[in-house]
């Protein structure tokens, strides 16, 4: 049916642009994936194909507006990498069902971690951390961040950018960069494991992977052009309907 590609190209285009201002597209992308059909297995690892797509498109974006994150975010990605090889073969392995509410509640925590930090505004203004302890304490963090990026993915975009402005103090349009970076890093390794056990389908992948690069290519730019306030604003909406979903479907 036509209508199937359609839906996967508008709702790949707005989750790309949601992954790259913020994280939880693929809160929207699996239910689509499995609406449509596929397994549950399938639909995780039909759903890295977009995300790799729309990672790379991120990440061009962002440089084209001057924004890098390397080599720190390098760094992370290697560490997220092998924690990513875990949790791609429990997501293989084993099937849960109540960690949707238990994300619902990490998410609504985070809410109130958004709303009480201080204002980012300041950490321009402050120098980064991005080597020495502060390098160390981030790559065993995001090794863990990894294995949850391997098994779901879901809204661990939030959790990056909540983590590099706290231990790095890095900028959150600077975070959104060295997020796409490590997110393409992790997810390849991913994806090589839901290949190898043939839970990949080409087709559906494909198609929304053309929409989440198209709208992560515009949102990488656009969050570029309006800075952290804007940023800030769309991942405290973000965040809250998220827990909502989660919670009540």
């Amino acid at each position: 049916m036509e209508y199937e590609w359609i839906l996967l190209i508008v709702v790949g285009f707005f989750a790309g642009g949601i992954n790259t201002l913020a994280g939880g597209g693929s809160l929207l992308t699996l239910p689509l994936l499995i609406f449509l059909g596929l397994p549950p297995a399938v639909a995780n690892g039909t759903n890295r194909i977009a995300i790799l797509f729309q990672t790379a498109s991120s990440i061009a974006g962002f440089k084209s507006k001057g924004v890098t994150a390397f080599p720190f975010a390098l760094y992370l990605g290697a560490s997220a990498l092998v924690g990513s090889l875990l949790g791609a073969q429990i997501a293989i392995d084993i099937k849960g069902t109540t960690f949707n509410k238990i994300l619902a509640v990490v998410m609504l925590l985070v809410v109130l971690l958004i709303v009480f930090q201080k204002k980012t505004t300041s950490l321009e203004k402050i120098a980064e951390r991005t080597t020495g302890k502060h390098l160390w304490i981030s790559v065993l963090t995001f090794f863990f961040v990894g294995i949850y990026g391997g098994f779901i993915n879901a809204g661990i975009g939030i959790v990056m950018l909540l983590l590099l402005p706290a231990i790095n103090r890095l900028s959150l349009v600077k975070a959104n960069a060295t997020k796409v970076t490590v997110a393409f890093i992790y997810t390849f390794g991913a994806f090589v494991l839901f290949v190898l056990n043939d839970k990949i389908d080409w087709k559906y992948g494909l198609t929304l992977a053309a929409g989440n690069a198209l709208g992560a290519w515009f949102a990488s730019r656009y969050s570029v052009k309006k800075g952290d306030s804007f940023v800030r604003g769309f991942l405290l909406v973000v965040v809250s309907l998220m827990a909502i979903r989660l919670w009540y479907f």
